[in-house]
């Protein structure tokens, strides 16, 4: 929830990960990390404003895979691999490509899968499109999450591969956006020019990229023209050090040794050694070079952040709940951090028994004001699930498990949960109509699976 949280689902998740924990090679993963989603959600504003979509309903999910692919679905969500991210040698690069697959929203080349997505989890939404059971082994965000799973590059090429017209239209859709955001269009061509050998190589050879996103030699004069004949556009230059901390951070935590390997004193470049120190489990040369960064961005909230996780990870809770306070309180409109902030407070054994209960009010406070920035997250319900029991408040420990498995999908469940909740909570209060909603939401659910199942 804070730097890199890692979820596996058959794709998966950016934010809390446990350090030093093995994946196997082909499973992937999606990354959640607060400073990179809004370092991308800065970057597609001016061109979601071009295409006439809103800013506030994208949703980026970064998944953690060698393999260089970008793709939308479930709605206007894009999904960024890696590679493909780690492979942007500027900006350019990738808000280019991040331009085009806007172009596919616009023209509406959306998978959605089989079933309304607005409502589920990330990891719902990942076992709906790729049709694999999730299994969730964890529960901590300083554990991380696993979702057993491999990748399988032939169901991926055949469900998001796009035909050579459509690349084309959300080209000239990218183009487009870019040009009347004042951008340039350089970027979207030299990514492209970097593919242009694998149309040589046999399929199977060909990154996912390509293969989901056929490349033509037309394409290419069409973008090489755009660039030639249209306005040079500009890049805003704060632009090109969000661009440098995203890449830094993400090798740092995939790649640590060689991020070390730079020697450089750049800003960027020790962020980046810090989170290779903490994943190199060297907490210690990971603090000794942020504390700089700090003094030199004291505003920064994501350097607390990172500090927070850093404390929590090694067992430091009292330190890490002023690290990740003083975060919050920079970078209030961040969810990812409330919920790290809550999870050290709900880790915390202070020695009174009034301090406990400040820090439970304290921690629920912070996660039901993370739920509106985090609407689609599961797991603050689960906290708020076990705040409420340590508080003994059954009824609305009950409710949150059912919202907790709503987003899950896992209807059987979340109808017990709901059942259960509104013994315990006064009838008339919103807890009480909500659990009767969920309940509702469920009938309604099963009902339109019973059809489903009819017309089969």
């Amino acid at each position: 929830m804070s730097l890199f949280k890692k979820i596996i689902v058959c794709l998966v998740l950016l934010g809390v990960i446990g350090v030093g924990r093995a994946y196997a090679d082909d499973d992937m993963s999606i990354l959640r990390d607060e400073e990179t989603e809004q370092a991308l959600k800065t970057m597609i504003t001016p061109i979601f404003k071009q295409a006439g979509l809103s800013p506030d309903t994208v949703k980026f999910i970064i998944v953690q895979s060698n393999e260089m692919n970008a793709f939308v679905a479930g709605g206007q969500n894009i999904f960024l691999y890696t590679d493909l991210i780690l492979k942007t040698d500027n900006p350019e690069e990738l808000f280019g490509v991040i331009a085009h697959e806007t172009g596919h929203i616009a023209d509406g080349h959306l998978f959605r899968g089989k079933m309304d997505m607005d409502h589920l989890s990330t990891e719902a939404i990942l076992s709906n499109l790729l049709g694999v059971a999730v299994a969730i082994a964890g529960r901590s965000p300083g554990a991380g999450t696993a979702i057993s799973s491999a990748s399988d590059s032939v169901l991926t090429r055949t469900l998001l591969r796009h035909t050579r017209t459509q690349e084309g239209s959300a080209d000239r859709a990218g183009v487009r956006f870019l040009q009347g955001a004042g951008l340039p269009v350089t970027g979207l061509l030299s990514f492209m020019k970097k593919l242009e050998s694998q149309e040589l190589i046999p399929e199977t050879e060909q990154s996912e990229y390509v293969q989901t996103h056929p490349l033509t030699q037309d394409r290419v004069e069409a973008l090489q023209h755009a660039v030639d004949e249209g306005p040079p556009g500009h890049t805003p230059p704060e632009w090109i050090e969000l661009h440098r901390r995203l890449k830094a951070k993400l090798l740092g935590y995939l790649f640590p040794d060689r991020s070390l390997q730079d020697t450089g004193a750049a800003p960027a470049t020790q962020y980046g050694h810090v989170v290779a120190w903490f994943r190199k489990n060297q907490p210690d040369k990971a603090l000794a070079t942020l504390d700089p960064l700090i003094k030199a961005e004291p505003n920064n909230p994501y350097f607390y952040e990172l500090k927070g996780q850093i404390q929590y990870e090694n067992g430091h809770i009292e330190d890490s709940i002023q690290s990740y306070s003083r975060a919050a309180e920079l970078a209030p409109f961040s969810g990812l951090i409330r919920i790290a902030y809550a999870q050290s407070l709900l880790e915390s054994k202070p020695e009174s028994h009034e301090k406990q209960n400040e820090r439970l009010a304290e921690a629920i406070r912070q996660l039901n004001a993370a739920l509106d920035a985090e609407k689609q997250a599961s797991e603050p319900h689960h906290m708020l699930a076990i705040a409420y029991g340590k508080q003994g408040q059954e009824g609305m420990s009950r409710l949150q498990l059912a919202e907790e498995a709503l987003l899950q999908n896992n209807a059987a469940f979340a109808r017990r949960e709901a059942q259960l909740a509104r013994v315990n909570l006064k009838k008339g209060t919103p807890a009480y109509q909500r659990a009767m909603d969920i309940l509702d939401l469920v009938s309604q659910s099963d009902r339109g699976d019973n059809k489903s199942e009819k017309r089969d």
